[in-house]
């Protein structure tokens, strides 16, 4: 794992198309039990080199029920981003995340991971690439239970789809909260 992690971050395929260069982020162990995948990390998250270090960082974490000495103990989580690296910016948010990281390297870092226990699907990349394109977020997010035990559909924590949240409020007010308490039985 070591080794497929130093040559992940090494990684330079798309670099001739991010604005910031390559900076790939993934964090993940043999032991890690808990899988996020998301679309890509942010500006903030590319210039600090800590994946989730930002706003949406806070917000999952505060979704997940963890502090962030257990988010990032990689026994605990991995992060394993659709892309890698920072995509660049866009009107509203950032660009999507590049399209040659996962075919690339997901099936790879499954192959090394044996102790997950759930897969954590955040935002639409995710969503798309993982569970399928005949629903939407929101009916998948919606439907969370109809995925398990494998994977667990969450919207992208972002401060931009508050908008989302505010039309939506039975996600923070009740599957947040079993999302805590599998969270909390996983890592017990």
């Amino acid at each position: 794992m070591k080794d497929l992690l130093c040559e992940i971050r090494d990684c330079k395929v798309c670099a001739d198309h991010l604005p910031l260069g390559a900076r790939p982020i993934i964090e993940a162990n043999v032991n890690s039990k808990i899988v996020l995948i998301s679309q890509a990390p942010g500006r903030v998250v590319h210039e600090s080199g800590i994946a989730w270090n930002d706003q949406s960082g806070k917000k999952l974490r505060e979704w997940l029920g963890v502090d962030d000495a257990t988010f990032y103990n990689e026994d605990n989580f991995a992060i394993l981003p659709m892309g890698f690296c920072y995509p660049g910016k866009a009107k509203t948010g950032d660009l999507p995340p590049r399209k040659e990281c996962a075919p690339l390297w997901h099936d790879k870092v499954w192959e090394e991971m044996g102790s997950v226990k759930l897969k954590i699907i955040i935002g639409s990349y995710a969503a798309n690439y993982y569970l399928g394109k005949q629903t939407n977020l929101t009916e998948k997010v919606h439907n969370y239970s109809e995925y398990l035990p494998e994977f667990w559909p969450v919207p992208h924590p972002s401060p931009v789809n508050r908008f989302w949240r505010m039309k939506n409020p039975w996600f923070e007010e009740k599957t947040v909260p079993k999302l805590q308490d599998k969270i909390a039985e996983i890592l017990s």
